[in-house]
């Protein structure tokens, strides 16, 4: 009798997982629609996820197109002022009888308009680029006036900005290198906002010096400090 209970512990010992007992098809039956619901389950979460990480790609999609768009109306418009611009210095060259090629550029967020090629454009420039500056006011008035937006448009004449850029870049290294080695804070010449942020842009290439503006318009200049 107790070998008859030994091999009675080892059937039942050795019985393999899934085997099924009584009733064994319904049994199979059931476990199998029970792994069909999961798998069902499975697929439709996957379904899911794919569809959600389908429509977060399209919507990134449609983002980076209306950005492109963006930036093209944005390129479109700077072209459009750069025109008008163009069109009321042709003007202004034909009244004051001066020669001059004008060329029209788009830089970052402005457009560039630049006049060449004459004998007479140093008067068009002034001392220290003062009538070059009267005069882009001007010609952004006159955009402002047909577009109904301000306008930052840069204007040079016979390359003095261009010029005076290259300058004022060697002047902020310079001194720059100068408030290295010395440790002393060095005040430059007063500037306008536009050479002034010519020698800010020249002293941040420099590792451990710093730049700042101080004082008030048109005495407001550029002091470099170590950092």
């Amino acid at each position: 009798m107790a070998a008859d209970v030994d091999e009675t512990q080892n059937d039942e010992v050795q019985k393999p997982v899934g085997a099924v007992s009584g009733d064994g098809v319904n049994d199979v039956m059931v476990e199998a629609d029970q792994l069909s619901a999961v798998d069902a389950d499975a697929d439709g979460k996957s379904v899911n996820e794919e569809a959600a990480v389908a429509e977060v790609v399209e919507e990134k999609s449609v983002d980076a197109a209306s950005d492109d768009d963006d930036d093209d109306d944005d390129e479109d418009y700077l072209v459009e002022e750069g025109e008008i611009a163009g069109d009321y210095l042709e003007q202004l060259l034909d009244v004051l009888d001066f020669d001059g090629d004008i060329d029209l550029d788009v830089e970052g967020d402005r457009a560039i308009v630049s006049i060449d090629g004459g004998d007479d454009l140093a008067k068009l420039v002034g001392r220290k680029g003062e009538v070059l500056d009267a005069l882009q006011e001007l010609t952004r008035l006159a955009v402002q006036q047909s577009t109904g937006e301000r306008s930052k448009l840069m204007l040079d004449v016979a390359g003095w900005r261009a010029k005076r850029r290259s300058e004022l870049g060697n002047l902020g290294a310079e001194a720059a290198r100068r408030v290295l080695e010395s440790g002393e804070r060095e005040e430059l010449t007063p500037m306008t906002p536009f050479e002034r942020k010519i020698v800010h842009d020249a002293v941040a290439k420099i590792d451990g010096v710093a730049s700042e503006s101080t004082g008030v318009e048109p005495s407001r200049r550029v002091v470099v400090v170590k950092a």
